[in-house]
Formats: structure tokens, C-alpha cells, sequence
């Protein structure tokens, strides 16, 4: 995946939620692009929201790691398809 793939997905408007699925098979939600900071390399994604809606912890993905993006439907959004890398 490419930064540009992850500028665009946090820059939608609407913001589309998405699921992150990692090379080790692990799997991490991005429901608000408040949750996401991208960096040259990685991806780090906000686990775990705390009672004042900020995340408890992160996790550090790398770009190189994350081997497809799947749309995560919810009530008011259309499911876009998945990207693979």
C-alpha cells in the first residue's frame, strides 16, 4: 500500500470506516480518521477509546504489512469495494 492509497481513504468526505487486514493476518479497525495518523512508513491506529474519545493505546502498521483494506458497512454508508495490494 502506498501513502497516497491512506491520504485519500483519511481524506474522504465522507469518511468511509475501514478494516486494515495485516500480512500476520491480524486485523484493525479505522472507524474515524481521528484515529489514524500516517507517517512515510506506517500507519498507526488508534485501539481502544477511552471515556474523554481518544485512544487508549495504538498500533504501529506497517505500510509494507498491510496486505488489503476492506470497507466496514454502517447504517448511513454504501460498501466501496476492497483494495488489495
Amino acid at each position: 500500500m502506498t501513502v497516497q492509497t491512506f491520504r485519500d481513504l483519511l481524506a474522504q468526505r465522507p469518511f468511509r470506516p475501514f478494516r486494515l487486514v495485516m500480512s500476520s493476518g491480524r486485523s484493525y479497525e479505522v472507524r474515524h480518521p481521528e484515529m489514524a495518523w500516517l507517517t512515510r512508513t506506517d500507519l498507526l491506529v488508534g485501539v481502544g477509546e477511552t471515556d474523554e474519545g481518544v485512544p487508549a493505546e495504538f498500533r504501529i502498521c506497517s505500510l509494507l504489512h498491510i496486505t488489503s483494506i476492506e470497507p466496514i458497512a454502517t447504517a448511513s454508508s454504501g460498501t466501496p469495494p476492497a483494495v488489495n495490494s
